[in-house]
């Protein structure tokens, strides 16, 4: 097994730990297509903060060569695709980033290469958009001359106890002895160990089920939110009730945003429809998770009216963006939908999150974040995203006065004075 090199195509979230991963035992190289994301890894910055400066220093000392180049990677023999998989407007999926990254490794397959798939795709996206790409482009046929896996990512951004070497990892193969070499090429780095899936198709599946899980369990709870609002119930309270009992579910109420949960659901009610079936639970729980942005924003509206605030002298702070608490990624965020909701009905609305990059962030939303919070003073405040460094904010020498409405959706702050939660 140590004879094999791999190449690792997309170094964000999923890539580069995967790649500083394999580093630990083979000679690996880190391909993307974005110059200025390869010379900042290069220079030891990871602004996702999934690898530390040490490691990554580490890592390219040793083993790991990181390039925006196709021909670096061209003499490796294992090659896994960690690309993101997004949807397009009208919420199908959007496999342009996946088929390009699969054509430009067909131009360099060789015969015995093996390509692994860990982006999230829906059940059967391997072996029925991928694997002719590479056919095609590579004049080689497949399970005779190239082979292919799947192994689903298991990344958690922001996570530092639940660690890709600490996760177990679900592998497959395009047959049984090609599906025994991807396994054993995973267990060889992942301390957790493996789960060797009957077929890719599985392993895909398995990956996609893992998020629509989750977001069809938050919708419920959201939706639990919702009702108990309205019976002036405080919904974390019921919650810790209802937990006492050993296989309660304890899910929490929020938004759902993110590159995982936020998008995989799409993907499988999509194949599904194809198949002739409507995924109508998956996509209710997915309605109901996308329409929260609004939700709160109207909340915040009514605990603001009850307060005896006029909407044109309204100033309101969002803090936090990011789709998760202590981690930099907004992809997806549902704290945008807040800030546009409220921003076009003339409200002041300011975001502060120390963990963005507010150059990126204007880039991608066109909204411009405040780079600090001194003398500003509020009517509403909107705690969104629980970064643990909030804690530190005094949130009373945020407020404009005693009627102003405090919101913080994660119980996250000490001071419940004027605190409403969702």
């Amino acid at each position: 097994m140590k004879k094999n090199k791999i190449g690792v195509i997309g170094l964000g979230y999923v890539g580069l730990p995967v790649s500083v991963c394999f580093a630990k035992k083979y000679k690996v190289v880190g391909f993307d297509i974005n110059k200025s994301r390869v010379n900042e890894l290069n220079k030891f910055i990871d602004n996702t903060n999934e690898v530390s400066k040490k490691e990554l220093k580490n890592s390219l000392s040793k083993n790991l060569k990181i390039s925006n180049n196709i021909k670096a990677i061209k003499d490796c023999n294992v090659y896994i695709i960690t690309v993101p998989t997004p949807i397009k407007k009208d919420k199908s999926p959007d496999l342009n980033l996946l088929i390009e990254a699969t054509r430009k490794i067909g131009k360099i397959l060789k015969k015995g290469d093996i390509v692994i798939y860990e982006s999230t795709v829906y059940p059967g996206c391997t072996e029925e958009e991928c694997v002719p790409v590479l056919e095609k482009t590579s004049k080689l046929i497949y399970n005779s001359d190239f082979f292919c896996g799947y192994s689903p990512e298991r990344i958690n951004p922001g996570d530092k106890n639940h660690r890709i070497e600490s996760i177990v990892k679900v592998t497959s193969g395009s047959n049984n002895d090609i599906a025994d070499k991807i396994d054993k090429l995973y267990s060889s780095v992942i301390q957790a160990g493996t789960h060797k899936a009957q077929s890719i198709k599985i392993a895909e599946a398995a990956k996609v089920i893992e998020n629509a899980q989750r977001d069809i369990n938050i919708a419920f709870v959201n939706e639990l939110a919702r009702i108990f609002n309205k019976l002036n119930i405080d919904t974390n309270d019921v919650l810790d009730a209802a937990s006492t009992k050993w296989n309660f579910l304890n899910f929490r109420p929020g938004l759902v945003g993110g590159h995982c949960i936020g998008v995989d659901p799409f993907y499988l009610a999509d194949k599904a429809k194809k198949t002739g079936y409507d995924a109508n639970i998956i996509l209710s729980g997915r309605k109901l998770n996308d329409e929260m942005g609004i939700y709160v924003a109207n909340q915040m509206i009514h605990f603001l009216e009850n307060s005896g605030h006029k909407k044109k002298k309204n100033r309101i702070l969002i803090l936090g963006v990011t789709f998760k608490e202590n981690c930099p990624d907004f992809r997806n965020t549902k704290v945008v939908d807040i800030y546009n909701f409220l921003n076009d009905i003339n409200y002041a609305v300011d975001i502060y999150d120390p963990l963005v990059d507010n150059k990126a962030f204007k880039e991608e939303y066109g909204i411009k974040l405040i780079s600090d919070l001194n003398n500003k003073y509020y009517d509403g405040i909107i705690l969104a995203v629980a970064h643990k460094n909030f804690k530190n904010i005094n949130i009373n020498n945020l407020v404009k006065s005693k009627e102003s409405v405090i919101y913080d959706l994660k119980g996250f702050l000490e001071n419940k004075k004027f605190i409403n939660r969702l």
